[in-house]
């Protein structure tokens, strides 16, 4: 069965974009554009994903609340977060760690190829230390 990861993002482009490349590489990828935290926190239950892909910058949601708020919940609590986000501020990268996200990366570091290769990657190791399940 594969992986399961839900990306939350606003930038439609972005979103689809690595909806479509984690799709190809063997992932079970959803789609969210990031609008209502409750519509957020429910898909996230009802989906139970693997991994959660989290931009910071949502329009009607804050993502450091969201983070927050997945960190808090015991039945969500262990799913790592990828932040992916413009927030390049060491204030920001501090409080987005501070609050759980396990992996935290700046958008203008990556291309989309880039960033679903390093979180491929990521899984990879995670699955050889036996931080999750083969």
């Amino acid at each position: 069965m594969p992986r399961k990861i839900l990306i939350i993002e606003d930038d439609a482009n972005l979103l689809y974009g690595m909806q479509a490349k984690f799709n190809v590489a063997g992932f079970q990828a959803m789609a969210d554009a990031g609008l209502s935290k409750e519509d957020v926190l429910n898909k996230i239950k009802d989906f139970k994903p693997d991994f959660i892909i989290l931009d910071l910058i949502l329009p009607q949601v804050d993502g450091l609340e969201l983070l927050k708020k997945i960190k808090a919940n015991q039945e969500t609590s262990s799913i790592p977060v990828f932040v992916f986000t413009n927030l390049s501020d060491q204030n920001s990268k501090s409080r987005g760690l501070d609050l759980g996200a396990d992996y935290y990366f700046i958008k203008d570091d990556f291309s989309i190829d880039e960033f679903v290769g390093k979180v491929k990657k990521i899984i990879e190791n995670m699955k050889k230390i036996g931080k999750i399940e083969k």
